[in-house]
């Protein structure tokens, strides 16, 4: 193992933890750097498609995430005052027949515990911040908050839309703020009343410039999330989430179907957060670094795929490295890159639209995805000038 290159994942987010566990299970050298003093159940709820339950069935905890999460039998698209069906999309038995694998929503905090239990102690170092990092050519050094370095051979940057990584790949460019805001709120699942429709176990409720998304995030149905999209022109980066609260959300879907009033009057606490985006970035590695997830291809959660594409990336990184060798990184990593950034552009680009499921589609290119069996496509031949 001590000749083996040594691989420093950034960042212990569903991305980075997923890659690091499959590398590890390849018989790769992998150690994880994570900002946070300590793992914390943050976030909220989430949605888990067969695409994504898939790897999590090679890393083991397939069964685990099954028993918690909540299994809705379809994704409704509704209207946001009548609410008549726009749209009825089948999962549940539907999507492990026809996908390979269930449809889940869940707390993300319980599902990012499940990923993170997976890693030795050994492989983590928490409290370390990249400040910045130096790809030497023949080694990596990367510089951390609390005065210490560390040395790689290989760095894989899954630090987010903020990327340390990605600054040094690319310059310091600070990411595009979508003109959206999202209000996100768990709160327990309250009573259905007279001129309420009963909780769906998975729903999106729209109008013509706004939504909220609202699913259980647990088998119990005992705990509902809600999320929205609403646009608000002009927005301070600085201020990346801020409390909100009923008031502001009862004016903010004011006329809104009963049932909607319902979830916000359950509220308990709500916050609100800017929605940031990027371009399709010019490259994703060079030397030895390289992105996945936010640090590479940010987007709107309105195709609830952005973890999911994380997640993708983490378990096609692997496959690249085990297939050309660790020590050929940058063949791997333009393997990596020509059998990931098409998917992952067109999942930017439809979840920037605001488009998914809002009619009746089949989502099949998407739901139906298997990262491990997909034939790989070579990459482009780059000519030197």
């Amino acid at each position: 193992m001590s000749q083996s290159p040594r691989i420093a994942v950034v960042g212990a987010g569903l991305g980075g933890a997923a890659a690091a566990k499959l590398l590890l299970q390849e018989g790769f050298n992998v150690r994880v750097y994570e900002q946070s003093p300590s793992f914390s159940r943050l976030g909220a709820g989430i949605h888990v498609g067969p695409n994504v339950m898939k790897i999590l069935r090679r890393i083991g905890i397939e069964d685990a995430l099954n028993a918690q999460g909540s299994h809705p039998d379809y994704w409704y698209s509704r209207h946001w005052q009548t609410g008549d069906v726009m749209a009825q999309i089948p999962l549940g038995d539907y999507a492990v027949k026809n996908y390979g694998a269930s449809y889940l929503t869940v707390h993300r905090g319980d599902f990012h515990a499940l990923l993170v239990d997976t890693l030795p102690d050994s492989v983590m170092a928490y409290n370390k911040s990249l400040t910045r990092v130096e790809d030497r050519g023949d080694v990596v050094v990367m510089h951390f908050a609390d005065g210490t370095t560390e040395e790689a051979d290989i760095v894989i940057g899954a630090d987010g839309v903020n990327s340390r990584i990605r600054e040094e790949l690319l310059g310091v460019e600070p990411p595009k703020y979508a003109g959206y805001l999202a209000h996100r709120a768990v709160f327990p699942t309250p009573a259905v009343k007279a001129g309420m429709l009963p909780f769906d176990a998975c729903v999106k409720w729209w109008s013509e410039d706004r939504h909220m998304m609202t699913y259980f995030v647990t088998g119990k149905a005992d705990e509902l999330y809600y999320v929205t999209g609403v646009p608000v022109e002009k927005w301070d980066l600085n201020d990346r989430w801020l409390e909100s609260s009923k008031e502001e959300m009862r004016a903010t879907f004011d006329g809104w179907h009963p049932t909607v009033q319902a979830l916000i009057d359950a509220t308990v606490e709500v916050t609100k957060w800017s929605l940031l985006e990027r371009d399709p970035l010019p490259l994703w590695s060079r030397g030895r670094l390289v992105l996945l997830g936010d640090a590479c291809h940010p987007m709107k959660p309105h195709m609830a795929q952005g973890a999911a594409m994380a997640i993708e990336d983490g378990a096609m990184l692997a496959r690249c490295l085990k297939e050309v060798g660790a020590h050929n990184h940058e063949l791997a990593f333009a393997l990596y890159e020509a059998n990931r950034s098409e998917r992952a552009t067109k999942v930017q680009r439809i979840s920037h639209d605001n488009t998914w499921l809002r009619t009746n589609e089949d989502p099949s290119w998407c739901f139906g995805y298997d990262v491990f069996n997909t034939p790989l496509v070579e990459p482009k031949v780059k000519i030197a000038a």
